[in-house]
């Protein structure tokens, strides 16, 4: 199968899209998230403003 007819989804935290993974086989109905990172609340890219 091409990557381009990979099942994908949209993350709800960066809304990127992001393709099937073969990790994700049995699990692809659950997973929401495109990283950890998102499903922690902190996206790729994001600035984290820190108050001093």
């Amino acid at each position: 199968m091409k990557k381009s007819e990979l099942p994908r989804k949209i993350c709800p935290v960066c809304r990127r899209e992001f393709a099937w993974r073969k990790k994700w086989s049995r699990d692809w109905d659950q997973v929401i998230y495109c990283s950890d990172a998102c499903r922690k609340g902190t996206p790729r890219g994001k600035i984290l403003s820190i108050d001093l």
